[in-house]
């Protein structure tokens, strides 16, 4: 957020939209102050602007079987993976999903990677939490695999696996961006 405006909060993008609105539910107002009004999350303002079959995310009901089928297919190679694993191969960027929602999550990954590819980052860590809290696999473990598979994603992603245990385990994993062409 390097641009002024004249306006407060005009030159947010939307994945500064999506940090602030959680940020923004985290907090308590002041005593004798009520809470501001949450503005608009990112996902509708893409729905605005890019076409819904563009941002929208996979349906859940298919993601476990599609996700691992796909995990499988597009893992990175073990030397790789050894290398990442040991920090012989360094780790260029790191974004936490933690407590956001599939829409926000998703719009923030996009953003993320597409800042990572225009950067010319090799590997990243995408953290989705473990999600053992609800009694089961958390839904950004089984969806962001699923993700990746999908067109805007294929175009910024290679490869990607589940991280080594010092980075996260299986609430995390490792990215291997494409090379701009």
């Amino acid at each position: 957020m390097s641009r002024k405006t004249d306006r407060p909060g005009s030159a947010l993008s939307d994945e500064d939209r999506v940090l602030w609105n959680l940020v923004a539910r985290s907090t308590r107002p002041l005593k004798g102050r009520s809470a501001p009004a949450p503005e608009p999350a990112a996902s509708a303002v893409q729905d605005k602007v890019a076409p819904a079959t563009e941002s929208r995310p996979p349906a859940a009901a298919a993601a476990p079987t599609l996700a691992k089928s796909l995990h499988l297919r597009h893992a990175l190679d073990r030397p790789t993976l050894d290398k990442l694993s040991r920090g012989k191969l360094p780790i260029e960027g790191r974004v936490d999903l933690h407590g956001m929602t599939q829409s926000e999550a998703h719009a923030l990954l996009l953003s993320f990677l597409k800042r990572a590819h225009d950067r010319g980052v090799r590997y990243v860590l995408v953290i989705t939490g473990k999600g053992f809290s609800s009694g089961g696999d958390g839904i950004l473990k089984r969806q962001v695999p699923a993700w990746l598979a999908t067109p805007p994603f294929r175009a910024l992603v290679s490869s990607h696996d589940v991280s080594a245990r010092h980075h996260g385990g299986e609430g995390a994993l490792y990215l291997r961006i494409r090379r701009k062409s």
